[in-house]
């Protein structure tokens, strides 16, 4: 379940493994105007894989995350909430994978979810996801932060007992107690975050993020996106600057190559060591 608003240049890195890892994709478009819906078809088109995409329009303006979120009620049209719930209605298999248009799973990332997708069945086990933020400079220079240790509910059964709620600052999953929890190793996905956008768009406002314990990944992000934009990339802990081959793009050289070429578990030295 892939919902997205303006993602047409990200699809090509996000869009591409699902397809291939799993047995279908549901692209849930809220009034893009980049052509993410064609790019879309274009990107399964390409992969032979067209069967496994459903492409579905969401017309209503989400509240962003933050106050605004806080004051839209949940079963209004424009809450992250309704919203979420709405996309995972028109599941039909028995487990769903929540997406966003900016998440690309490594070379290691998709071939665990393959794993993953055709043994656990009807299984009540949540998949948590490990996603490490990479500031995508050009198509040559990432800058990919492995410091940060973020891991959130991303797969899980369809069934009734699994909903979305609200937070304080954004929709969460609730889960029937009892539920076991799978968490994929680190290296698996990565967060795409261009340095040329205003990645922090979806939120109420920038202040937000000291308002509560619980924004302390955003700070963490929005401070080092600042820091890298003003050439002090190397004052952030456990950054990684990171140049891609000539002809290769950064984010595909990330994926395929340079994560899942370093040590494990993943180290914190700048010089990260590659695995014999």
């Amino acid at each position: 379940m892939v919902r997205v608003k303006n993602e047409a240049h990200n699809l090509r890195f996000s869009l591409a493994p699902l397809l291939r890892a799993t047995d279908a994709v549901i692209l849930v478009d809220n009034q893009s105007s980049d052509g993410t819906a064609e790019v879309a078809h274009g990107v399964a088109a390409a992969l032979g894989l067209s069967d496994r995409l459903w492409i579905l329009d969401y017309p209503f303006a989400l509240s962003r995350c933050g106050p605004e979120h806080l004051l839209t009620p949940p079963d209004s049209v424009h809450s992250l909430v309704y919203f979420n719930n709405w996309a995972f209605s028109h599941v039909r298999t028995a487990y769903a994978l929540k997406w966003d248009g900016d998440m690309a799973l490594t070379a290691e990332g998709a071939a665990q979810i393959r794993d993953f997708c055709w043994q656990v069945g009807y299984t009540r086990v949540n998949l948590l996801l490990p996603r490490h933020p990479l500031y995508v400079e050009s198509e040559q220079v990432g800058y990919l932060d492995l410091g940060l240790h973020n891991v959130e509910h991303y797969g899980h059964p369809i069934l009734s007992s699994y909903s979305y709620v609200k937070a304080f600052e954004w929709e969460m999953l609730r889960v029937p107690q009892g539920s076991r929890n799978h968490a994929l190793p680190g290296g698996s996905c990565l967060e795409l975050k261009h340095l040329d956008e205003d990645e922090f768009a979806h939120w109420t406002d920038h202040e937000a993020f000291a308002t509560s314990s619980r924004t302390r990944r955003k700070r963490r992000e929005f401070a080092t996106f600042q820091a890298i934009k003003a050439g002090r990339w190397d004052a952030c802990d456990r950054l990684f600057r990171i140049e891609a081959p000539r002809g290769v793009h950064i984010v595909d050289h990330v994926a395929r190559e340079w994560l899942p070429r370093a040590a494990r578990p993943l180290v914190h030295d700048r010089e990260m060591p590659p695995r014999s």
